[in-house]
């Protein structure tokens, strides 16, 4: 049983987004390693941008920067 966990900063990818990964995830494991898409999960976990950093530096300071 594959258990897949997307982590990432909230806000970037809609649902739709995500259900198009899922489903791109889930072929891709039937297709290389042979597992049953019924037995393939999928996990989002969204983090804030207060609490995800890149490069020493919180993700919500690099957005307000940007602007």
């Amino acid at each position: 049983m594959p258990f897949v966990n997307i982590r990432m900063v909230e806000g970037p990818a809609s649902e739709e987004q995500k259900s198009e990964i899922a489903r791109e995830i889930t072929d891709l494991l039937q297709r290389v390693l042979g597992k049953d898409p019924a037995n393939t999960h999928i996990a989002f976990e969204e983090f804030s941008a207060e609490n995800w950093a890149i490069k020493g530096k919180l993700v919500k300071k690099l957005r307000e920067d940007a602007q």
